[in-house]
């Protein structure tokens, strides 16, 4: 089954976006659940709800790795509110529960009936995972309402009650699902349903053992119990493994510029090509100076990247200063498969074209690659046909590491199987085999100072490199209680002297300076950037930390505020007017 949606009866048959809107007609249920082929094709409208390429090449774009051309209005001082929140929708679930209350016909064997119940019950467990991230207590409602139905208005029932019922349904989805294999990779399985029950049960136990102010933390490693169970058990039928590639290939890109899911280690993916007429814009939205939101990782975050041996790069003397061309050799080798360095190269006609970062698409010096063709060819326009993995195994091997840290039982083999595998993947030699012993202080210092196991610094380090770009990074702050990070200063490559053209390959040629007075002599090629505090009398977006020489600084001239109230969308006004009883949250 591809990711394509048919047009049928079930187009119309329902149409109920608020909780206080009156369902429209329905079509006679004969038409659907009278064979399986008829719940076949039902079950196929669910597959709206799973992210589409959008929600995943985007949705890192807030978070605090990423600079990018303007700070979202969500943490822009004052800009955002009740009135600018979007996302109270329920037409997905009155569609799910109309399903639910009528796949009881006796004809059809149970274990039908059971399995596509199953996966009805995976995607409102979907639904109502996307509903309390966003918005905490939502009201739990497992049926369709008619007409004036008394509890059209009702309140919101709370997280604890919620929470349970998308257990309840991963539970079920679970034992029911009977698919439990699917060579295309765009289908819900039953170890997808376990790789996305670890992924639910780990947000909510660390949610639940960090935001103490819930009173939570009791249950939490109930639920941290859960997402290790579920993980272990993907783990343990040995269907899936981590993709190693061959000689000299680059493994961790491939699972991203493949034009087929690398079955080995994707679980489910969006599916695009050529033949189907379905294609994304990655090339676009990564390689335009004005079609995208030129993304760009912060030097803070390069950081994380450990060296070749295992060791942290911030153990190395003088890393503060350390140019960029030096910077990124002998690193942790998803850093070159990630951004642009020196390896990097695109084909333009048939040409090969020695690629280095662009500073007509960067504003740190660390270019994205992890999605883009090689080709210049896609550049323009929707045309990417590479696939979009929404689960993979590298995922699940995460939230098991992650799950028996919390809970403070991970062993040696746990770590070997999991973070260790995920290092050795990417090239690293040494200090793989056993759980670390030592904190490290730049983590501690820069991202999680009230963390002080050096396990669970190292997996955070870990899900962050290895997830990066892939929509996880803004609801891992959330969990993590760690949304003040958001605040940190987009900082970019350290830049020695003014007017010094950089060569950021090593291939010879010289690629960019920055000035404050732009020099009468200009070496051809050379892309001339602009530092100095103000630009025709206002303040300038980009500067160095220390003025002549430092670090890339860029918009801090807007800044980004963080409030604890920002772990919760607000309500949005104009649904919480047409139904007092929802209330507000906290501090919205």
């Amino acid at each position: 089954m591809k990711r394509i949606f048919f047009v049928s009866i079930l187009a119309v048959l329902f149409a109920c976006s608020k909780l206080d809107q009156q369902p429209k007609s329905t079509v006679g249920k004969e038409a659907v659940f009278q064979s399986e082929k008829g719940l076949e094709l039902y079950a196929t409208s669910f597959y709206t709800l799973l992210p589409t390429y959008t929600d995943i090449l985007r949705g890192d774009n807030m978070s605090d790795y990423i600079a990018r051309k303007d700070v979202p209005d969500f943490i822009r001082d004052g800009a955002y509110g009740p009135r600018q929140s979007t996302g109270w929708t329920w037409t997905d679930l009155r569609n799910i529960n109309y399903f639910l209350e009528n796949n009881v016909n006796t004809s059809i064997p149970k274990e039908v009936r059971e399995h596509y119940n199953g996966l009805a019950r995976f995607f409102r467990a979907w639904f109502y995972f996307a509903k309390v991230k966003r918005f905490g207590d939502v009201p739990w409602i497992n049926r369709t309402f008619e007409v004036n139905d008394p509890e059209m208005m009702k309140g919101r029932d709370s997280r604890v009650l919620v929470m349970d019922s998308v257990l309840r349904d991963l539970d079920y989805a679970t034992q029911h699902i009977r698919t439990t294999e699917d060579g295309s990779r765009s289908m819900i399985t039953k170890f997808v349903a376990y790789a996305f029950k670890s992924r639910v049960c780990l947000f909510e136990g660390t949610f639940r053992k960090y935001h103490t102010n819930y009173g939570l933390q009791q249950t939490a490693a109930n639920w941290l119990t859960e997402a290790a169970t579920a993980a272990k058990i993907v783990m343990d039928q040995n269907k899936f493994s981590l993709y190693i590639g061959g000689a000299d290939s680059k493994p961790y890109r491939e699972l991203f510029v493949s034009k087929a899911p690398i079955a080995s280690e994707v679980m489910l993916a969006n599916i695009y090509s050529d033949a189907l007429g379905i294609f994304h814009d990655a090339n676009w939205y990564y390689t335009s100076a004005t079609y995208g939101d030129r993304a760009s990782f912060t030097r803070s975050f390069i950081n994380t990247y450990l060296n070749i041996d295992g060791t942290p790069f911030t153990n190395k003397a003088g890393y503060k200063t350390m140019i960029f061309a030096d910077e990124v050799e002998n690193r942790d080798k998803r850093l070159e498969q990630t951004i642009r360095t020196k390896s990097y190269n695109r084909i333009n006609g048939g040409n090969l074209l020695v690629s280095p970062p662009l500073f007509s698409y960067t504003y740190t010096g660390y270019q994205p690659t992890k999605w883009v063709l090689d080709d210049t060819f896609y550049d323009s326009g929707s045309m990417n046909n590479n696939i979009i993995p929404i689960f993979r195994y590298a995922e699940v091997l995460l939230n098991y590491a992650e799950a028996k840290a919390e809970l403070g039982t991970l062993s040696d083999t746990d770590w070997n199987t999991t973070i260790g595998a995920l290092r050795r993947r990417a090239g690293i030699t040494q200090n793989t085999a056993t759980k670390p012993t030592l904190a490290d202080p730049y983590l501690m210092a820069e991202y999680f100072p009230g963390i002080t196991d050096p396990s669970i610094l190292e997996i955070r380090r870990e899900r962050g490199i290895e997830l990066a770009l892939e929509g996880f990074r803004f609801y891992d702050l959330v969990r993590w209680k760690s949304g003040k990070l958001i605040e940190k200063t987009w900082n970019g490559m350290y830049v020695p002297a003014l007017n010094t053209p950089l060569d950021l390959n090593k291939d010879g040629v010289m690629d960019v300076a920055f000035y404050r007075t732009l020099p009468n002599s200009q070496v051809p090629g050379v892309t001339y950037m602009n530092v100095a505090e103000t630009v025709s009398g206002r303040p300038n977006a980009m500067v160095l930390s220390e003025g002549d020489k430092g670090e890339i600084k860029w918009l801090v001239t807007t800044p980004r505020v963080w409030q604890d109230k920002f772990y919760l969308y607000p309500i949005p006004e104009s649904d919480r007017l047409m139904n007092p009883a929802l209330g507000q949250n906290p501090d919205w």
